[in-house]
Parts: structure tokens; sequence; C-alpha cells
């Protein structure tokens, strides 16, 4: 079997609306940036690790701890449209680099567990996937309820249905529990030539509805495989979540 070269890319941003600089910002003394670059280089499926930013300062930053970035538009509508541009600057000046998939990694995910990342590599070893991306049981009902994370429902064939900031499946008659619902873990896979192809869609009316990127590619079409893994992560939405994350790595014992 050819071995398959994967790229991850990080987009980050310096503009975020509820969290201004918050790849920049720190936990327990190092960056969100640099976390999430560190447990990204822990994968042994990734062949490179890249951020792709369209801020001078987070490009030093990255620069300053020995990390790959490259410089991008600052226009770019979502970081799946950021990877693009990324991968077209790597690839023109590093032949070396040549990928046949392209990992977008959220960037706000300081203890991403490098494991998830390998499981969702090792779904493109079926031709038939061109997408992926992660998902795992709720633990708790007021994250179902947060319009913030995303549910997602599937096939028979773990191919997803639909994605939706509304708790779904809705339960006509009977009263669920937090793991009959599937939370959405934002890290997607694709390969390089679909990559492309969803670049170039226009924005779809349901994508404008929700608000979820991932709507238009179904749309359109396109098969998303969900990868199910048992870690729900920590995702840094809003300044006070990086006392949640570090309260997690104090009761777990992290660096």
């Amino acid at each position: 079997m050819k071995t398959i070269k994967i790229i991850g890319i990080i987009p980050a941003r310096f503009a975020s609306t509820r969290f201004p600089g918050k790849p920049l910002a720190k936990i327990r003394g190092i960056s969100m940036i640099e976390r999430v670059y560190r447990q990204c280089t822990k994968a042994s499926t990734l062949s490179s690790v890249f951020v792709a930013t369209d801020d001078k300062t987070i490009f030093k930053h990255v620069k300053s701890f020995g990390g790959n970035v490259v410089m991008t538009s600052p226009v770019h509508q979502s970081g799946t449209d950021r990877c693009m541009e990324a991968i077209r600057i790597i690839e023109d000046k590093h032949e070396e680099l040549y990928s046949d998939v392209i990992f977008n990694i959220q960037g706000d995910e300081p203890l991403i567990d490098p494991k998830v990342i390998d499981a969702l590599a090792k779904a493109f070893r079926d031709p038939s996937v061109d997408i992926a991306t992660v998902a795992t049981a709720f633990s708790d009902s007021s994250s179902v309820q947060n319009p913030n994370t995303v549910k997602i429902v599937t096939d028979i064939n773990q191919n997803a249905l639909y994605f939706s900031r509304s708790p779904v499946p809705f339960f006509r008659n009977q009263a669920p529990s937090p793991d009959q619902f599937l939370k959405h873990i934002g890290m997607y896979a694709y390969r390089k030539a679909i990559l492309k192809q969803i670049t170039g869609m226009p924005q779809s009316a349901l994508e404008k509805t929700e608000s979820l990127e991932q709507l238009r590619w179904l749309e359109n079409g396109l098969k998303i495989k969900i990868i199910r893994c048992e870690s729900e992560g920590l995702c840094v939405d809003v300044p006070d979540d990086i006392r949640i994350v570090e309260d997690f790595m104090n009761k777990n014992n992290m660096i």
C-alpha cells in the first residue's frame, strides 16, 4: 500500500471576536498556539506541521519556538480557505513536502490528543474516503444545549447526515441522556483534490443558516466520514476557558 503523506495545518487568526489574540494567550506560561503545535508533532501520522496565520506577531512567535509557519491572506472566510492557501505556499517553497491529505487542526484546543489525529489519519486507508472528521459522545446535558458545540447525525456507515448547533436528533417520545448525542470535534482532514474543490464552492443556504461550512459540502453531495473517539477535548472559546483548561491540567498532573 502506498504511504499517504499528511500535512497538518493549524489556522491561527489574531482577530477573534470573542477572544482577540487567542493564539498567543498563555496557558501556564506557554502560548496556546505552541501547545497545539507541540501536541500535533507527537502524532505519528503527520509528516509535517505548519501554522497558517495572517498576523505578523503570531508569525514571529511561532518562529521563536522553532515552529513551521506561513503567512496567509487576512480575508479568508474560513480555516479551510486558509489551509488551501497555506498548502499552495508550502508546496511552492518545499517540493519535498508534497501532501496527499491535509489536516485542518483547530488552534484553540491546547490539549489535543495525538492519538485522535492518528485515528483520523487511518480513515484514509479507505480510498473512498475524501473528507473525514471526529466526533464523540456528550458527557453532560448542558453542553448538548450549547450552540457553540456542534451536534452530528450519521448514517449506518458513519457518514454525516447533518451537523447542527441545535440538539439533533429530536427525541419525541423519551428523555435522552447526553451520550445519545454526538459532539463534533472540530478537526477536518481532506484529500487535496477535494480541498481544492470545496474551497471553490460558493456558500450554501444551510451553511449561512447555521454558520457551519461543512453543511456546504453536504449540500453539494460530498460524504464526510465520522471517526468516533473517547476524548471530548477542551476548546478555548472565551478567556474564561483558560482557567478550565488549567484546572484540568492540574487535576491530571499535566505539564
